[in-house]
């Protein structure tokens, strides 16, 4: 394909660069397969220019390759593993986190559009031969500085115009929606993010998002792939981690400051996450850091 073989070129020059006049969009590129490892996807589309990618997601297991889009509508906790990737032909990938007011200003334009509610808060869809083209003439900016500040939201849109209207586009729909049951379970996430230390039940989590429990707990599971007591688990490791790495602190007092109440429980939970317990995870992820 044509247009994948001109962005794995520009990715090849520009991946881990920033860019920002688009900082929404970022090129990774990753020279070997790597063991899982936990994150928490913003609202994003991943789209895979060489190589492949495992992404687990509650019980859910995704894989995708060249020319596939990862679709993720919500702040979900996963686990991202590169599973095919070598120094001549690395895995390299798009993101472009996703702007709820580009959306919002497309739906407008497509007044009428059938809207059917998403049935979960991720997905993955094959790019066409449109929207391929939409992320060449995105990615070709990149050499081209002097025309982003005009050109990037044109492409933008007609990019999230092409995703709107393909398999995902109920659950991108979403997203914009002020009242929507997802726009709700994220205001429900959101909730979990600044309260992550405190003891929360899926009562009061389910109260911000306006649901019964019941409804909550199982419209919060089909969005973000976990119980909303695990995904506050997941929040409180990912605080932890972060904390760990750029402030240095001992991970007992980390674990105490993100809610835990035993820091035992916090090190065997940490390392099931991470694959390695605090201190020494912590380490090397700086050492990864100073060396970028």
């Amino acid at each position: 394909m044509r247009d994948l073989a001109i962005m794995k070129a520009l990715a090849r020059r520009h991946a881990g660069a920033p860019c920002p006049a688009m900082p929404r969009l970022h090129l990774f590129q990753v020279d070997t397969p790597n063991e899982a490892a936990g994150l928490v996807y913003e609202p994003v589309v991943c789209l895979v220019l060489q190589g492949r990618k495992r992404t687990f997601i509650g019980d859910d297991i995704l894989e995708y390759g060249p020319g596939e889009c990862l679709v993720v509508a919500a702040e979900v906790a996963a686990m991202g593993q590169v599973i095919e990737a070598t120094p001549a032909e690395p895995f390299l990938c798009l993101n472009l986190l996703l702007d709820p007011a580009v959306i919002s200003t497309l739906l407008h334009d497509m007044d009428g559009l059938t809207q059917a509610a998403a049935r979960s808060g991720y997905g993955v869809t094959q790019a066409g031969p449109p929207l391929l083209e939409a992320w060449r003439r995105l990615a070709e900016l990149l050499d081209r500085p002097d025309e982003v500040h005009v050109m990037s939201r044109h492409v933008e849109q007609e990019l999230i115009f092409r995703l709107l209207m393909g398999r995902q586009g109920n659950l991108l729909r979403q997203i914009s929606a002020t009242d929507s049951s997802l726009s709700r379970i994220r205001r429900a996430m959101a909730f979990v993010r600044q309260r992550h230390a405190d003891r929360l039940t899926v009562n009061a989590m389910a109260s911000v998002a306006g649901m019964s429990v019941s409804v909550f707990h199982r419209r919060f599971k089909a969005v973000s792939g976990l119980s909303p007591l695990q995904y506050q688990k997941h929040v409180r490791l990912h605080e932890a981690r972060r904390r760990l790495t750029t402030e240095q602190l001992e991970s007992a007092a980390v674990a105490y400051a993100v809610g835990y109440e035993s820091a035992s429980q916090f090190s065997r939970e940490y390392k099931r996450l991470f694959g390695a317990p605090p201190r020494r995870d912590a380490d090397a992820l700086r050492k990864v850091m100073i060396q970028e």
